[in-house]
């Protein structure tokens, strides 16, 4: 579940922390407080995860020096001032410096909590957004989202670091749904221009006239965005939908391409979505676009391809549901296991995604199986039926590993309590473990 905020509260009357405190406090907030500003900015910094309500006049360092610090430090912290009966003019001065809003004594505490809900709001979003752009820069924390350990994916990582690591423009192509804009995301971030701008245009989204503006301009004086060609300079441009190019827009980004040289100013990654059986993304683009584009290609494979990662994929997506949702995540029978193998996912990840979600909703309701969903997705499919002929070892093996994978999740790496749960000698758990690429140390 989602952490209480923070509260910072920075007064030097220990009558006005404590009450400001207990009733914050009834509120769900995780409250701390401090006797002076000095005091405070020993804790209070830029990665702050709550808001900080100060009074504006204390001894030492007055609220208003205490604010300028503060958003000196980080200007995007929500800090609330209390300031004295008709002291308008300074808090008027503290919202021009920086100031989420004031409070004016003597305050109603209904009013206080407004506030700090509004602000905790805009705290979370912040840091929610920082948290997202980290991530989207950090290759490390990407490549850990292509998960799986399947050979096709094993290859998929490979492919992903070879060509982060060259230059040339990438096509990225695959059935809906498989994660090919994470994988333009990961592209980015583990070569030479990681921390450069990813600017990203979905091509089927806008009409032709509003696409040319937004990939080639010309900027108006009342535009706020620059083209996007212009606003990827020196980094990453990635291109939804290609195929959604008319063959003007196609001519104009080839010219683009052609007068940019090599190395290429902006990287071009475009990702293709065609859906149409028998069309590619060859059939779409005129050839000399089409091989200045696919010199470095990726092709996304399907779930369907990707044997035991449905297990491992469905494991993590149904426990980070329940955690979100307050219980516990469904237990996996061997059938349904062999179930969640068979399923033809035309959806893909994104199907699977949304399979797991109503699992855990409806394990909440103590009702309905993982079977129905998938026959409710696909009422042509036979319970026993696969898409792509497998040796029983194969679904037996997928099973025992997801099966000893949830015990020590559960467990927290306690071998002793997996072995008692599953009725396994140690030295065979040992070697099941080994055999799964199972290490203890992953689930303390």
């Amino acid at each position: 579940m989602a952490q209480a905020m923070k509260i910072a509260i920075v007064d030097d009357e220990q009558d006005m922390r404590q009450s400001i405190s207990q009733w914050l406090a009834l509120s769900g907030y995780d409250t701390e407080t401090f006797a002076s500003a000095e005091e405070a900015l020993k804790i209070l910094g830029p990665e702050y995860p709550g808001i900080v309500i100060s009074d504006i006049k204390m001894p030492g360092m007055d609220g208003m020096q205490f604010l300028k610090k503060l958003m000196g430090s980080d200007s995007a912290l929500p800090v609330i001032m209390i300031t004295g009966h008709g002291d308008v003019p300074m808090a008027v001065e503290a919202m021009r410096v920086g100031a989420f809003d004031f409070l004016e004594k003597p305050f109603n505490p209904d009013r206080m909590s407004q506030l700090a809900k509004r602000a905790a709001g805009a705290r979370r979003l912040t840091l929610d957004n920082r948290a997202l752009r980290r991530e989207l820069s950090d290759g490390t924390q990407l490549m850990n989202k292509l998960i799986g350990g399947s050979p096709v994916m094993e290859r998929l990582k490979e492919d992903v670091l070879d060509l982060g690591q060259a230059d040339g423009h990438v096509l990225i192509d695959g059935e809906t749904g498989t994660g090919k804009t994470l994988v333009a995301h990961a592209l980015h971030a583990v070569g030479s221009r990681a921390g450069k701008k990813f600017v990203l245009v979905n091509c089927a989204a806008l009409e032709e006239d509003a696409l040319a503006k937004r990939l080639f301009g010309p900027m108006l004086p009342e535009d706020e965005q620059l083209p996007a060609m212009e606003e990827a300079r020196g980094g990453t441009l990635v291109l939804e939908d290609i195929e959604a190019l008319s063959e003007s827009l196609q001519a104009r980004l080839l010219s683009v391409i052609n007068e940019q040289g090599t190395p290429a100013e902006t990287r071009l990654i475009c990702i293709s979505n065609l859906q149409e059986v028998g069309r590619t993304c060859e059939d779409s683009l005129r050839p000399d676009l089409f091989y200045r584009l696919a010199a470095l290609r990726i092709t996304v494979p399907p779930l369907r391809q990707r044997g035991e990662d449905i297990l491992s994929l469905f494991t993590r997506l149904s426990e980070q549901f329940a955690e979100e949702y307050g219980c516990e995540a469904p237990k996996v029978t061997a059938q349904e296991a062999a179930q969640l193998l068979q399923a033809p996912w035309p959806g893909n990840v994104r199907q699977l995604i949304n399979i797991a979600e109503r699992a855990v909703l409806q394990s909440r309701r103590g009702s309905g199986t993982i079977a129905s969903l998938l026959m409710s997705d696909h009422e042509e499919m036979q319970p026993v039926m696969t898409t792509e002929g497998k040796p029983l070892k194969e679904y037996v093996e997928a099973f025992e590993r997801m099966l000893i994978d949830n015990t020590m999740r559960r467990h927290k790496g306690s071998i002793a309590s997996v072995m008692d749960e599953l009725c396994l000698p140690r030295r065979t758990l040992n070697e099941k473990m080994a055999k799964y690429g199972l290490q203890r140390s992953d689930y303390l």
